[in-house]
């Protein structure tokens, strides 16, 4: 996998470079940008992981929540420059819908072809579901309910003071999670908890991992500028909705890493670190990316209030209900993977036609 991530982002970010000074047309640019922030969003989170193994647990935590979904916050707020908000509502839906069931079913789907079931941490499974309905079904649905009974200046309000109150819930359940607690959320599985210490030696000494970091960073902004400015031409040459580019296309390409990931742990039988991967990124997206994009639109002067559409926020919460219930019995199984991967599909066909 890291020669695969080598190769594209060597290739294609020289390219992506050259093309936008060479004004090549917008759809080749757009697949060519789509593809170096996949490969650098790559090693933006494996830089991340080798500073979390060098600085410890809690300090990693926060790393993790810093930079995990760098690449897909970066393009969100170069977008939010332009004043595509709906795009970037989109786009936190995709990624929520993305992770829960496209990663969430790849890997339940891998996973089960292995072996005919896989335990979870029930802990982990019951921890994560509550997150789940704090955020999606009680901090997303709030919002969007009494924007329609209140004023846009009380939204605004709203929206300010719910993404503060979602960050410090995701901060502290970090410190629950890493700190107070630490010893209930290790893995059930014996095998996986020598795999993981066994893997606790960082790849990167921490001068390297910063650099790649800080390098990695910087570029994904610098293509990230000009992917935002071909989503609007691309759409309009291929009749894609705004919502579709948003949920599908965008979202795909800023988790494109997280989710390969996720499925090759599950095909190495390690099946608590991809459920983490997939339920861990959504609830990041959630409970910090988005807070965060709301807080730093209005810096830009173009205020984005944490409201979606009726049809974003119930495939979000019915997402969130579906994978909660096949979950919460700390089992899996194949046909599990094979049910949110229909239901990936359902919405994504929805999406497309709207």
């Amino acid at each position: 996998m890291n020669i695969f991530f080598l190769v594209i982002t060597v290739i294609s970010v020289p390219v992506a470079v050259i093309g936008g000074f060479m004004d090549w047309p917008a759809l080749l640019m757009f697949i060519i940008d789509s593809v170096a922030v996949i490969g650098l969003a790559f090693y933006i989170g494996k830089a991340t992981e080798n500073l979390a193994v060098v600085t410890g647990p809690s300090i990693g935590g926060l790393l993790n929540a810093s930079f995990g979904n760098a690449a897909e916050i970066i393009i969100a707020v170069f977008a939010l420059s332009e004043g595509l908000t709906q795009v970037v509502l989109a786009s936190l839906t995709g990624s929520v819908l993305g992770n829960l069931l496209l990663v969430g079913g790849l890997s339940f789907f891998v996973g089960g072809l292995r072996a005919k079931r896989h335990q979870l941490n029930v802990h982990e499974a019951r921890h994560n579901a509550g997150l789940l309905l704090f955020a999606i079904v009680i901090a997303f649905v709030f919002p969007y309910i009494f924007s329609s009974r209140v004023e846009d200046n009380d939204t605004q309000i709203m929206s300010i003071i719910i993404s503060i109150v979602l960050i410090i819930i995701y901060l502290a359940g970090l410190f629950f999670k890493l700190v107070t607690h630490r010893g209930v959320f290790k893995s059930s599985s014996p095998k996986e908890n020598e795999k993981s210490e066994a893997e606790e030696e960082p790849d990167w000494n921490l001068w390297m991992a910063i650099g790649v970091l800080v390098a990695s960073t910087a570029a994904v902004a610098y293509i990230s500028e000009d992917l935002v400015h071909r989503i609007e031409p691309v759409g309009a040459s291929l009749g894609w909705s705004d919502l579709f580019i948003g949920v599908i296309i965008v979202a795909i390409v800023g988790n494109a890493a997280e989710h390969s990931s996720a499925v090759m742990m599950a095909y190495q039988k390690r099946m608590n670190v991809a459920v983490e991967i997939a339920v861990g990124s959504s609830l990041q997206i959630a409970m910090f990316g988005a807070p965060i994009l709301v807080l730093i639109s209005l810096l830009l002067g173009d205020f984005m209030p944490l409201v979606f559409s009726s049809t974003e926020l119930i495939s979000m919460v019915l997402s969130a209900l579906l994978v909660i219930n096949l979950t919460s019995d700390g089992d899996t199984n194949w046909f599990e993977g094979a049910m949110m991967l229909g239901a990936y599909i359902i919405m994504g066909v929805g999406f497309y036609l709207l």
